[in-house]
């Protein structure tokens, strides 16, 4: 039996690093698959394909989540198309790394609009029909700078904690609905991302994390799968770091 047979995910931001790496991993896990790209509209088709590989239905939707009217759109088609929405992974997020000194006001908003108001965008779409539904789990993606701070990040650590503060508050609200959520706190993992480092910046994270290695997307998907199953169904309002004990 496979842990999310016949139920549907929405995640947004899939078609590289962590995000796809949780839609395959959904996928295989007998999921059905909404995604959401922002600009790659080639490889949203080649994983539009993995994932019917795995006989599963799959779709992916060009949105911005950090737009309200956008998500409240994307949510209706998802609905339309799929019948339910069962699972929302809120994935898509961006850096604009710079010292406080040297952030302007225009890269603080914009890491707060995609990180933390998609969040909020896409929660408030999809908790009617789960309500509906009476059942619904929510898994946000924060960061290990979310919970400790970065320097060189306040914005990004900002919105991750920020998503920590939201997603602790929905649970509260929604928990006699029997809709979970959750967050994730993934570390280092090694992405595209990430593959742009000097190979010595990695090495000393590396070195730095005590199962010594860096995550890969497929770690955090299996935590993922974790808290979108029902093996999770007494768990809501907690945070799961897949950090390697960073």
């Amino acid at each position: 039996m496979k842990l999310l047979e016949n139920k549907t995910a929405l995640i947004t931001g899939a078609t590289r690093g962590i995000g796809k790496g949780i839609a395959q991993t959904f996928a295989q896990q007998g999921a059905n698959v909404a995604f959401t790209f922002s600009s790659s509209v080639e490889a949203a088709q080649e994983l539009e394909k993995e994932l019917m590989s795995f006989g599963v239905k799959a779709k992916g939707y060009q949105s911005n989540a950090a737009n309200y009217e956008a998500a409240q759109t994307l949510a209706a088609e998802v609905l339309k198309e799929f019948g339910t929405i069962d699972i929302l992974v809120n994935n898509a997020g961006i850096t604009k790394d710079n010292l406080l000194m040297r952030i302007s006001e225009e890269d603080f908003d914009t890491v707060i609009e995609v990180n933390l108001k998609s969040v909020f965008n896409l929660t408030k779409a999809v908790i009617r029909p789960m309500m509906k539904q009476r059942a619904g789990s929510i898994i946000n993606m924060s960061s290990v700078v979310g919970l400790k701070g970065n320097a060189g990040q306040a914005n990004y650590a900002a919105s991750k904690a920020g998503i920590i503060g939201f997603s602790k508050s929905v649970a509260l609200e929604l928990g006699s609905r029997n809709i979970r959520s959750n967050v994730i706190a993934p570390g280092f993992i090694e992405t595209e991302m990430t593959a742009s480092l000097p190979e010595e910046t990695v090495k000393q994270w590396r070195d730095a994390i005590p199962l010594k290695r860096g995550g890969t997307p497929e770690d955090v998907a299996n935590a993922c799968v974790f808290l979108a199953s029902d093996m999770s169904s007494y768990i809501t309002g907690q945070t799961l770091s897949v950090d390697g004990g960073m």
